[in-house]
């Protein structure tokens, strides 16, 4: 089976992400990676929705997670057959995708892409969870494949032993930008916030970065502004949940930080990824809060006393002014001017 992983970190290999097989779906618990590495294993759909949703995979795992609790609900409807089946994997699919609700658009493509496939299968007379499994692996591949092109024109900006801040966990891109300086044979540095609440800076981030061979050194999430003078970061990085095509960019809570420290100290900010037409303008998003409850610990330990309220906005929007490109697999686009993505 062609898989378009080969050279990445161990966070990113396929079994890593999300994996169907006998029945199941196999995702490893990212809320605690890497300090434990641990798998949940879902026996039916709505528990893959359930794990989406609690954030035991982040990031771009859970499109990967979709698609594979798209086999494991075909696999569920065995015995039924036509309309019955069908009908079945439609409402997986709604359940699925809306998980949690800001990657709730970008879902509705994957499962949809299930549903084709499924279609397709039922009118072959072929098994179609099989066949959703094997879509989920194109699916994988054409991703991998795809941000391994945008990483190619990202690492151009990156000068040789130059000097690297990214945000969050930006998945594929992480890994792709360092397989390709490691193919030009262009060393680089990484620094990489935190990400509080969940870490995915330090567990997941620093680890495939430490994990594919490079230099990598955490900070806290209120060091950026000092970090990227002291240390003399070149670039600064990010991927995206949403870039609008007004050239807003909604992202983890703290990129908008970041990229106001980078603009004031004169550093190119590029964020990865695709404009999206669902999203015209900024006033399109709603931005997801999550349980304030959570900021009042760090990874189980309690930092606060009784009575304190906490506040958990998941995401911020920086604006484009404070964008230096949108890198995409077709080129790097100025933000103010994404409409000519769709026509190139």
């Amino acid at each position: 089976m062609k898989r378009a992983d080969q050279g990445l970190a161990f966070l990113l290999q396929y079994e890593n992400v999300a994996w169907y097989a006998d029945g199941a779906v196999r995702i490893l618990d990212r809320r605690i990676y890497p300090v434990r590495t641990e798998y949940v294993t879902c026996r039916h759909h709505t528990e893959v929705a359930a794990a989406i949703r609690d954030m035991v995979t982040q990031s771009g795992g859970p499109y990967t997670a979709a698609a594979m609790g798209m086999a494991l609900a075909a696999y569920e409807a065995r015995d039924k057959a036509g309309a019955a089946l069908l009908g079945y994997l439609e409402q997986a699919a709604y359940t699925l995708s809306h998980a949690r609700p800001t990657t709730a658009e970008k879902m509705v493509r994957v499962v949809e892409g299930s549903l084709a496939a499924a279609r397709q299968a039922i009118e072959a007379g072929k098994k179609v969870d099989e066949a959703l499994f094997e879509y989920a692996v194109e699916f994988l591949n054409g991703r991998y494949e795809k941000t391994t092109q945008i990483a190619k024109y990202l690492v151009d900006k990156f000068p040789d032993n130059g000097t690297v801040m990214t945000q969050c966990f930006a998945e594929t891109i992480v890994g792709t930008m360092l397989r390709e300086c490691r193919e030009r044979g262009k060393e680089i540095k990484v620094i990489c916030p935190e990400t509080r609440p969940y870490f995915q800076g330090a567990r997941l981030t620093a680890s495939v970065v430490c994990d594919q061979g490079f230099d990598v050194t955490l900070i806290t999430d209120n060091m950026p502004g000092y970090v990227i003078k002291e240390k003399k970061v070149d670039v600064f990085t990010s991927a995206a949940d949403v870039i609008c095509v007004d050239g807003h960019i909604v992202n983890k809570v703290g990129t908008f930080q970041i990229a106001l420290a980078a603009h004031y100290w004169g550093i190119p900010y590029f964020v990865t990824g695709a404009p999206n037409p669902e999203y015209p303008t900024v006033d399109t998003v709603e931005i997801e809060e999550r349980e304030g409850d959570f900021v009042l610990q760090a990874m189980g330990v309690q930092t606060t006393m009784p009575g304190v309220k906490g506040y958990y906005p998941a995401f911020d929007i920086t604006p484009p002014k404070l964008c230096a490109g949108v890198v995409t697999e077709k080129g790097i686009f100025p933000p103010y001017d994404l409409v000519r993505y769709f026509k190139k």
